[in-house]
């Protein structure tokens, strides 16, 4: 699998580097969201793992010109788990057309299991009530 990482925090690097990475992993990281086009340009990743404060553009921004560039057939479409600080943000990532994201703090088997949900195809949704 390869990941797309954008973050500017270190911990966040260390615990996603330590979550999801294997022998058959690689990633990329850009430590601005600005960068994060060039990145898929050089290679598609297979999931982008989006940190909510990231340089001068963050997560949000990041996925909604993802999701703009793919909607005209500027860019193939990324999977992206956002990295949230709150609970109140995830009405934005909801809006912004995340595939999942988690609440910060972090641990891995939260981690390796959006990661895995969200590269499969699926959704990944924290903070959001359970529908019967």
């Amino acid at each position: 699998m390869h990941i797309l990482l954008a973050t500017d925090a270190q911990w966040v690097l260390d615990e996603v580097h330590s979550a999801l990475g294997t022998p058959e992993t690689s990633f990329v990281v850009c430590s601005d969201g600005r960068d994060v086009p060039q990145a898929i340009k050089q290679r598609t990743p297979d999931l982008a793992v989006l940190d909510l404060q990231s340089g001068s553009m963050g997560a949000m921004a990041v996925t909604m010109d993802l999701r703009l560039d793919h909607s005209d057939g500027r860019a193939p479409n990324v999977p992206v788990l956002m990295l949230l600080d709150r609970l109140a943000d995830v009405h934005m990532a909801r809006r912004s057309g995340a595939q999942g994201w988690l609440i910060k703090p972090l641990d891995s088997l939260r981690l390796r299991r959006a990661a895995n949900a969200i590269a499969a195809g699926d959704v990944w949704h924290e903070g959001m009530p359970v529908e019967a």
